[in-house]
């Protein structure tokens, strides 16, 4: 049974992983909009369903409302993604970790976008992890181990900033205490050699990114 404060945030999209899902027995799942879809699909039961609603499918809406999810309509034309708005409501639920659970395709910019809020500073109070078709990643702030297969890649990438003292153990290209830049490409394609690596920031947030199969260097 995990932690009463996990959430699972299903975000919907092309390619999100069929599931089952791991490690996350007993978490809350918000829905953000065809999120209810795949939730369904996944065999969850959709405890809050926000956005507006424009991809979903009537019969999934309606299903996830009589199952009893609360449903939190917004306008077609409003200031946040749906993803946002779901992660918006785990944290007003006190959520302390957070699993984000979608698609690696479609468009590129809600892709990027969906990336980059991962970091936001708001969602620093809980720990954030994301399954995104093949690809997993992790939000790192301070310090986080983080599990895979030796010789699985694994790409740093700063978000919002610089991150600064940065370091590693467990992987091939060792970093100490160094800075990653904005818009730098030295985190990509490092590669797991143990079983779990330890990455550390010092200031600053890094997504670190197992891109799954496919994944090239």
């Amino acid at each position: 049974m995990v932690h009463s404060k996990t959430v699972l945030v299903l975000a919907g999209g092309d390619g999100a992983p069929p599931g089952p899902l791991s490690g996350v027995d007993g978490a809350r799942v918000i829905a953000a909009d065809s999120g209810v879809d795949l939730a369904h699909a996944l065999g969850l039961r959709v405890d809050v369903a926000v956005g507006d609603f424009d991809s979903v499918t009537a019969a999934g809406l309606s299903r996830a409302e009589a199952e009893g999810a609360a449903i939190e309509r917004h306008p077609l034309e409003k200031d946040a993604t749906d993803l946002e708005l779901a992660l918006d409501r785990a944290l007003a639920l006190g959520a302390q970790r957070v699993v984000v659970v979608g698609g690696a395709g479609g468009r590129l910019d809600h892709l990027l976008a969906g990336a980059l809020v991962l970091g936001a500073e708001r969602y620093a109070p809980f720990e954030l992890d994301a399954l995104l078709g093949p690809a997993r990643a992790h939000v790192v702030r301070g310090a986080r181990s983080l599990a895979g297969s030796p010789g699985e890649l694994v790409s740093l990438l700063p978000l919002h900033g610089a991150a600064e003292g940065v370091a590693t153990t467990g992987l091939r290209y060792a970093l100490h205490g160094e800075t990653l830049a904005p818009g730098t490409t030295r985190g990509v394609s490092n590669v797991l050699e143990a079983a779990a690596a330890h990455v550390s920031v010092a200031r600053g947030v890094l997504l670190a990114v197992f891109p799954g199969e496919g994944g090239a260097r």
